[in-house]
Order: C-alpha cells, then sequence, then structure tokens
C-alpha cells in the first residue's frame, strides 16, 4: 500500500524532528514554515516546499500541524489561502499542538462538511524523543479517522492514546499541563518563602523530598531555586499560553477554576517581568523579589 503524502506546518524544534522522524521512515512530506532554515533541512531530504497552507492542502493527504497557539492554527485553517480551501476529500488534519478545545471542534465540524477528517493529538516528552519515534501522543476523534492514520502516529509514537471525541485530546492535555505547571509554581513559591524566611532550601527539599511531595516537578524547582540550574525545558510564556487555555475551557464549561486563576495570574505576572523565555522554575525569582 503507498504511503500518504504528509503535509507539515510548524517545524519548530519539536515539529522538525517530527518531519524528520517521517522522513526517515520513508514518507514524501510537504512543506512550509516561517522557519527557513528548518524548511532547508526538510528539503534536503526530498521534501517538497510550497508557498500556502492551500497549496499544502492539496498535495497532501494527512495534513499536520504542530504550532503554537489556537489563533495560528485557525489562521491557517481559515485564511483565503488556507487549509479548508485546499483540503481533499478524505484527508486528515492532525493538530499536535495545544489548542482551545472549543476551537478545534468547530474546524473539525467545517472539515466535515468537506468531507475531511481531523484529530487533536496532543504530545507529551520531548524533540529528542520526536526525532526517534518516541512521542506520547494523546489523540481524539472519530475511530474511523483514528484508525486511518494510527500507522503513521505508530511511526512518532512510543506511546498512541485515543482518548474519545475530537477535543478530549486538547481538553486532556491541558488539565495534564494545569497539574505540571501549577505545581511547579507552588514548588517555586515554597522556596522563594524559605529563602525569605532564612530557611536553608536544600533542608527544606530534604524533607519535602522525603514525603509524599516528592516529584520530577519538585527535582526540577529545586535545581533551580538551590543549584541555579534551569532545567525543566518548558518556557515561562508556553506555560502561561496552556493555563490561560485552561481557564477559558473551564469557563466554556460554566464553571471555576480559582487555583488555576491564581497559577494564571503567576505567570502573566512573569511574562509582565520579561520573564517569558525563562523556563518555569525560574518564576522563584519573581515570587523572592515579590511584595505586598
Amino acid at each position: 500500500m503507498t504511503k500518504p503524502t504528509i503535509g507539515f506546518i510548524g517545524l519548530g524544534l519539536m515539529g522538525g524532528n517530527m518531519a524528520e522522524c517521517l522522513q526517515n521512515n520513508g514518507f514524501d512530506l510537504v512543506v512550509m514554515g516561517r522557519n527557513k532554515e528548518a524548511v532547508a533541512a526538510t528539503v534536503s531530504r526530498g521534501a517538497v516546499e510550497v508557498a500556502t497552507p492551500k497549496a499544502l492542502a492539496e498535495a497532501s493527504d494527512i495534513v499536520m500541524l504542530c504550532v503554537t497557539t489556537s489563533d495560528v492554527v485557525e489562521a491557517l485553517v481559515y485564511g483565503d489561502d488556507g487549509i479548508l480551501a485546499g483540503i481533499k476529500d478524505g484527508a486528515v488534519v492532525i493538530d499536535f499542538g495545544t489548542s482551545i478545545p472549543a476551537s478545534t471542534r468547530k474546524i473539525g465540524a467545517d472539515l466535515a462538511a468537506k468531507g475531511a477528517g481531523m484529530l487533536d493529538a496532543p504530545l507529551g516528552r520531548t524533540p529528542a524523543h520526536a526525532k526517534d519515534g518516541l512521542l506520547n501522543i494523546m489523540a481524539a476523534g472519530e475511530m474511523e479517522t483514528y484508525d486511518k492514520v494510527k500507522p503513521v502516529l505508530d511511526v512518532l509514537g512510543e506511546n498512541v492514546f485515543h482518548l474519545g471525541a475530537l477535543g478530549a485530546g486538547h481538553v486532556t492535555k491541558l488539565i495534564n499541563n494545569f497539574m505540571g505547571m501549577t505545581t511547579a509554581c507552588t514548588m517555586s513559591q515554597a522556596f522563594a518563602v524559605a529563602e525569605r524566611a532564612g530557611i536553608d532550601k536544600q533542608q527544606l527539599f530534604d524533607i519535602m523530598s522525603a514525603g509524599p511531595s516528592n516529584s520530577p516537578f519538585m527535582q526540577f524547582c529545586k535545581n533551580y531555586a538551590v543549584d541555579g540550574v534551569s532545567d525543566l525545558g518548558f518556557s515561562i510564556a508556553n506555560a502561561s499560553k496552556d493555563i490561560s487555555y485552561f481557564v477559558q475551557m473551564t469557563e466554556d464549561m460554566g464553571t471555576r477554576a480559582q487555583i488555576a486563576e491564581g497559577t494564571d495570574a503567576n505567570l502573566k505576572a512573569a511574562l509582565a517581568a520579561g520573564m517569558g523565555d525563562g523556563n518555569v522554575p525560574e518564576i522563584f525569582d519573581l515570587f523572592v523579589k515579590q511584595s505586598r
């Protein structure tokens, strides 16, 4: 059976390595993106570059998106030369980013009206895992669509989950990131309070890590607050985006998530302080300096 042609938009650290993994496994790629160096790298391995999302969709059986925000996804889909204008009957769009579930469901309905399918499939693990096809993939959408592209997802992921109806992947990813980023902010603030109180932070870590609070996130926060090593690899800007999406999602459900609202406020304060490019545990510096 002929392998599908894959259109790939979003050749950043994660997407670029995913594209390379697909090419290493014999898939033909059609690509576009703002990172000309990354585009050139895929072209050097045999990919075809196009100028518009419409042209990419016209040439592809599967369209993969690995971009930053729901606004970017919507612009790629709905623009005058967008994916929706060029999508083929029977094609599938896969959004690997972290997007607002309501937006995902709307796009999925509009693609379905043109005979195309959609999956939301946010990712876990790192760009290094992406290059080796070892990602965790949280896919959601109609089972028929999932089954159609599952062999390709298996190339990219070591652990591929089907979570239910379209949007469930993004809901799950946002819940996961709410937990993770709130934990990181909470632990960073704990170390900041200890510093202001004159408590030995290493000793605090030794005590907390000996109990049920111990976690990889605590280790990341300790690495920065105690040792000055910033190694979580997830930026304050990305965390702020994901938590704001989580808050919006809960509002769309007709409820509130006050804990998330607190995390959202702290991350936005760090952004306002110019810390957006730093890793999340670096919010410790904000907490140490914060006053009433």
